[in-house]
């Protein structure tokens, strides 16, 4: 029994760290923290499921994009759309760097700076498959208290 408790405590240790460290290096924000306040009893996989949507949202936003900057000639105003789109989507779910990405994005859109929007595009995929390989990992050890019997540590 104490062994089991020494790995209950050990993750939730993980879990702790690492949402320290999203919040410390900018991944996330005050937003996800307010997503997380909303999870209750009545339903306890409300951020997970909020982030699943951004996941699917995300990556077919990102093959939109990727798409409209192979065609000839650019629509900037549609390209600006897609990343306005996703700008939102990350500032609901508190994905910080992404969002700044988008806003970095929105800026080489109105220039109509080709090379600029693909050099951001990159950056903003990158960002993305960050935040979400980390958030799936927080999830993953969510999981893993909660199947061992051990409760959430308390976000601050």
């Amino acid at each position: 029994m104490l062994n089991f408790a020494m790995d209950v405590l050990r993750l939730q240790q993980q879990h702790s760290q690492l949402t320290y460290s999203l919040f410390n290096e900018g991944f996330l924000d005050e937003q996800f923290t307010q997503l997380q306040q909303l999870q209750d009893e009545s339903n306890p996989d409300f951020v997970s499921e909020v982030v699943a949507l951004f996941f699917d949202d995300s990556d077919r936003l990102l093959e939109n994009l990727g798409k409209a900057l192979e065609k000839e000639p650019i629509d900037y105003k549609k390209l600006d759309a897609h990343v306005h789109q996703f700008k939102g989507s990350s500032s609901s779910v508190g994905a910080h760097r992404v969002k700044n990405a988008c806003i970095a994005f929105r800026a080489y859109c109105d220039e109509n700076d080709r090379a600029g929007c693909i050099q951001c595009l990159q950056h903003m995929k990158h960002e993305y498959y960050l935040v979400k390989s980390k958030l799936q990992e927080l999830f993953h050890l969510e999981e893993e208290i909660l199947s061992a019997g051990g409760t959430l540590p308390l976000i601050e």
